[in-house]
């Protein structure tokens, strides 16, 4: 089975595989958000596939719901599930971290190979290349800060790359309880990869 959890918000709601971190849609409903996140089966697979991992992921089976905000509703998996507090030893960290560096080049790579003007929404608005791609890092920087990775703002790739080996490096240990972090260890790597292939999805779509 592959093992989810619904954030419900207001109007709309996230399913989260919990085993495969990043894998999360959203829809209006439980059933449409589910939907949704199983038609991303190929595209989650192609990082899955980088990071070398076979992904056969099975019917999915709700085992958590939390109760999400308007956060939810614009388009955040916002809300820490219980099951995130669970201790999980070095091998399952390191695996996840192999598919965060994966998410990393592979949106470097499709970044890269787009165009700077981006096809519009229906009303006119999306962001641009490069604002997409400084949006994704100076998230990515104010995200580490949950787990106390603290660096100044990037003046360089090289800057960028030593948050990112730092990052990677404390989101591989292992962990158990209770949290001494802003963020514990398995939500911060499932919000950090979701950002990244949510954004490397979103250049695909509109490039």
């Amino acid at each position: 089975m592959t093992r989810i959890y619904l954030e419900a918000g207001p109007k709309k709601v996230f399913a989260c595989s919990l085993d495969w971190p990043g894998w999360c849609r959203i829809a209006k409903g439980e059933e449409a958000a589910i939907d949704r996140l199983m038609e991303y089966v190929p595209r989650y697979g192609a990082i899955a596939a980088r990071a070398g991992l076979a992904f056969e992921p099975g019917d999915p089976v709700v085992v958590a719901r939390v109760a999400g905000s308007d956060m939810t509703d614009f388009g955040v998996p916002y809300e820490v599930p219980e099951l995130d507090l669970e201790p999980f030893d070095e091998a399952t960290a390191r695996r996840e971290v192999t598919l965060m560096r994966a998410a990393w080049e592979m949106f470097d790579e499709v970044a890269a190979g787009s165009p700077e003007d981006l096809r519009k929404g229906p009303r006119g608005g999306g962001r641009d290349l490069t604002k997409i791609v400084h949006h994704v890092e100076d998230s990515e920087r104010a995200y580490a800060r949950k787990i106390d990775v603290r660096h100044r703002p990037f003046r360089s790739r090289e800057d960028r790359e030593a948050m990112r080996a730092e990052l990677a490096e404390v989101l591989s240990r292992a962990w158990q309880p209770p949290p001494t972090t802003g963020w514990p260890p398995s939500y911060a790597r499932r919000r950090v990869i979701w950002h990244v292939i949510d954004h490397l999805w979103e250049i695909e779509d509109r490039r």
